[in-house]
């Protein structure tokens, strides 16, 4: 058998084409010949004829056979790419999305790089946190997340990002934080916000393999989190301070009621790329 790049790539769109469309597949053996075969993407389209080790093979089959379970490339490959960052990743954690990308990027432009003390409730892989304390300079960070495994990950991240972090395991619902000083700048959260009559709406991908408790929340009270989050910042943020989320884009209008029930100000809620009403601010009063 002919071990090129060219015949490997035709091999895996054939066996993966039912399950992925081809722009996918193509995107995803570009990860996946850098893992495990140290191919760069201007290499593999440049140099298609080269060969590979029947041991590269082999090990690429096997992520075929994975991803062929809707298994998602970033759990197989332990690793994803967010805000120019290196996370790693497993099912303790949800990927992090080009979304919430969008998120840091409004927060770190609305802090202009002055340092800032921020907290990120349900940090999960840590990359919300940990992405503000790389790009805002000095600033002091914490993340708090229920799941003990999913701050192994953060903390993990955090180190191999060159960052330092608080970390807290505390739930969110439960826990008063009455160890947390009152005088943060910021607080952003992206909370499970998925309603449980929305599934039917998910990949198999995101129903089989992430997290579900870090997704999902009862169609009665979808907005448990944010509810409790912005009661908390009330106590938490200086006078003047922000509150961001990501939210459910169908819960848009509900969200503006909530934080202004709490008395906060310049409530502000954004679209994401997709033209989704995704991300919100408020301001303490």
């Amino acid at each position: 058998m002919d071990f090129s790049i060219k015949n490997i790539q035709l091999e895996c769109r054939a066996l993966l084409g039912s399950v992925y469309p081809i722009r996918e597949i193509d995107s995803i053996l570009f990860l996946v010949f850098e893992k495990v075969g140290n191919l760069s993407r201007l290499q593999i389209i440049s140099n298609s004829d080269t060969k590979i080790s029947i041991s590269v093979y082999n090990q690429i089959m096997g992520i075929v056979e994975r991803l062929l379970n809707y298994e998602p490339i970033q759990y197989i490959l332990e690793e994803t790419e967010f805000y120019g960052l290196l996370f790693k990743v497993n099912q303790s954690v949800l990927i992090p999305r080009p979304e919430t990308e969008e998120l840091v990027h409004w927060i770190v432009e609305d802090g202009k790089n002055k340092p800032v003390k921020a907290i990120d409730f349900g940090t999960g892989s840590g990359c919300i946190a940990i992405s503000l304390a790389k790009l805002i300079p000095d600033s002091k960070v914490h993340a708090v997340d229920i799941s003990e495994q999913a701050l192994l990950v953060a903390s993990e991240n955090a180190l191999r990002n060159g960052t330092v972090l608080t970390f807290h395991q505390a739930d969110i619902l439960t826990d008063a934080f009455g160890f947390l000083a009152a005088d943060f700048d910021l607080v952003v959260s992206n909370p499970p916000y998925i309603r449980e009559k929305e599934k039917v709406l998910m990949q198999r991908n995101v129903l089989d393999y992430e997290p579900v408790t870090a997704l999902f929340v009862s169609d009665a009270d979808p907005l448990i989190f944010y509810r409790r989050i912005a009661q908390l910042s009330k106590k938490l943020l200086k006078k003047g301070g922000a509150l961001y989320f990501e939210i459910n884009e169908g819960l848009g209008n509900e969200m503006i009621q909530l934080l202004e029930e709490l008395n906060y100000l310049e409530i502000e809620l954004r679209c994401d790329l997709h033209g989704k009403r995704r991300m919100m601010k408020a301001t303490q009063s």
